[in-house]
């Protein structure tokens, strides 16, 4: 490496995005669900459900930002390693 050349990296390109403790995606896929069923179909049981899945979500996220990511790509690698 080279003296002379540095590039400040931003702390928002290499983090999570949280919404609520939890990542975006997860979240906003949790509350999208859980309005369109307790509100639409007027179920209300199901917003204390999803409350208590976000806590656990964001325990979840706590113990690792990563869970989610490295999940979704688990379920996607293939299950043996010679086809």
């Amino acid at each position: 490496m080279s003296d002379g050349y540095e590039v400040p990296v931003h702390r928002s390109l290499t983090e999570v995005i949280l919404l609520g403790g939890v990542p975006r995606t997860p979240a906003l896929l949790l509350w999208t669900i859980a309005a369109a069923i307790g509100l639409g179909l007027q179920q209300i049981w199901v917003l204390p459900a999803a409350f208590a899945l976000h806590f656990g979500l964001v325990a979840m996220t706590r113990k690792d930002p990563y869970f989610f990511e490295v999940f979704i790509r688990a379920l996607k690698t293939p299950k043996r390693l010679y086809p």
